[in-house]
């Protein structure tokens, strides 16, 4: 339980509200150490374009989905806006995005949660440009004549700007914020010079996170490729067929459940077996290929902790989770270079991560992660683990793992089945080639998020610097 005793004369700066959050939270104390500086300082709807009308929601609609990318535009949810990799988004109508462009996001906009979670943010990078967005997600839209983009989201993520976020939340159960809570927020203003450097570290970060996500696309079309397959899409998936009226004979009995032998699974799976292919299972190094041990978690400081990445935070660009005590856990919560994390366990929505995958590379080894997660350890010398991972994240597997399921409401992976689930083998130059491409991916990643911070913990020693 956190208590504080406030002056009074918070309260009547507060606009007099008695519930906690705005006193609580750090985001008075930010305000009122940024009015001290001796620098100038502009309210956040003096650098935004329209003024407050710079900082808006799309406003509450129904939605209205599509599954061929012809028709539609790649939508953000307020939780998906976090995701490193943005190729399976669903699809909102192109007509009904058309009729209500406030749907739209652009590059260099600065884009916060506001409804559930509050204050998380994201700069919207080149390949974002076009997309929808949820109304959970505030736009913050920089007028760039008098701000730089990059400059504005850095500061507005810093431990400066997200304090006086999230103190203008209110509500009970589901708590929001509006864009008259973020109109006044005060920005300080360092000179061109400090702020263009801000930005553009910004930028070079974003056109990374874009490289990167164009990385590992690319790799998954160079494995296909290098057998003579291409992926599948959502929409071919589900327009081959019903999983009805079949007929299924059992050899072995390992399973009577229909969704295991549908005619779409199998389909897929004799398209692989055409060519050359093995068993995921011989791909994979023996012991491998199951679900996290369970551990006690005592939380800790950081510096004496791991930090605990669970199912859904697994995907996105900058993982959060607490901190747990090393010596409770040992190294068994750590996995190697190049180990592929699939959501274990979950439901068969189209928009669930269940069946999902992330590849671990560099900073991501020295997390720990949770036990609902299985862990796909390619043995090196069967199949590089980058090259392995360009086929676990395509569609083609995510409906082929779907359709191994087994449990009433939460579905998990068929052991036997997971194991035997065939994967096109390419020889061994177009391996490599693909396992170049997708680590190269993948640094560009990390890259990107150094970066990022990088620029952020400029603008907090700046200010810092100034009190």
């Amino acid at each position: 339980m956190k208590t504080k005793v406030i002056p009074s004369s918070w309260l009547r700066r507060g606009g007099r509200r008695f519930d906690c959050n705005p006193y609580l939270l750090g985001g008075l104390e930010a305000r009122l150490r940024l009015e001290e500086l001796d620098v100038r300082k502009d309210e956040l709807q003096e650098v935004t374009r329209g003024g407050i009308d710079g900082i808006y929601h799309a406003g509450r609609e129904g939605r209205t989905w599509v599954l061929d990318e012809k028709l539609g535009v790649r939508f953000l949810s307020s939780s998906r806006v976090m995701a490193a990799d943005y190729s399976s988004l669903p699809l909102l109508s192109a007509q009904q995005v058309q009729s209500n462009p406030a749907f739209r996001i652009h590059r260099g906009w600065t884009l916060i949660t506001r409804s559930g979670t509050i204050g998380r943010m994201v700069h919207a990078r080149p390949d974002m440009d076009g997309m929808a967005c949820s109304e959970h997600v505030m736009r913050v839209v920089p007028d760039t004549n008098e701000i730089a983009p990059g400059y504005m989201y850095a500061f507005l993520r810093s431990k400066f700007g997200v304090p006086m976020v999230v103190s203008g939340t209110y509500g009970s159960i589901i708590q929001s914020i509006e864009p008259r809570h973020l109109a006044d927020l005060p920005v300080p203003r360092f000179g061109e010079g400090f702020e263009s450097r801000v930005h553009g570290l910004i930028e070079e970060s974003a056109e990374l996170f874009s490289d990167y996500q164009a990385g590992v696309v690319k790799a998954t079309e160079e494995f296909f490729e290098s057998v003579g397959l291409s992926d599948i899409t959502a929409a071919q998936w589900h327009k081959s067929g019903p999983d009805v009226g079949f007929t299924q004979n059992f050899p072995r009995v390992e399973s009577f459940r229909a969704l295991n032998f549908n005619p779409r699974f199998k389909a897929l799976c004799e398209r692989i077996r055409q060519g050359p292919w093995k068993p995921l299972a011989e791909i994979c190094v023996p012991g491998t290929l199951k679900r996290g041990a369970r551990f006690k978690r005592v939380d800790a400081e950081p510096e004496h902790a791991y930090q605990l990445v669970g199912q859904k935070q697994l995907f996105w660009l900058r993982p959060e989770g607490r901190w747990i005590a090393r010596w409770a856990v040992g190294d068994e919560v750590l996995v190697e270079p190049g180990t592929i994390l699939m959501a274990a366990i979950g439901t068969l929505g189209e928009t669930e991560l269940y069946c999902r995958t992330e590849f671990i590379w560099g900073p991501a080894t020295e997390r720990a992660y949770s036990e609902n997660i299985v862990q796909v350890v390619g043995d090196a010398a069967v199949m590089p683990r980058g090259c392995l991972y360009a086929f676990m994240r395509s569609e083609t597997t995510f409906r082929m793992l779907r359709s191994i399921s087994v449990g009433t409401k939460n579905q998990l992976h068929h052991k036997r089945l997971l194991a035997q689930l065939p994967v096109p083998y390419p020889d061994s130059l177009a391996q490599e080639q693909v396992q170049k491409t997708m680590t190269t991916a993948y640094d560009a990643r990390h890259r990107g998020v150094a970066l990022e911070e990088e620029a952020i913990a400029l603008v907090e020693a700046a200010i810092e610097e100034a009190s």
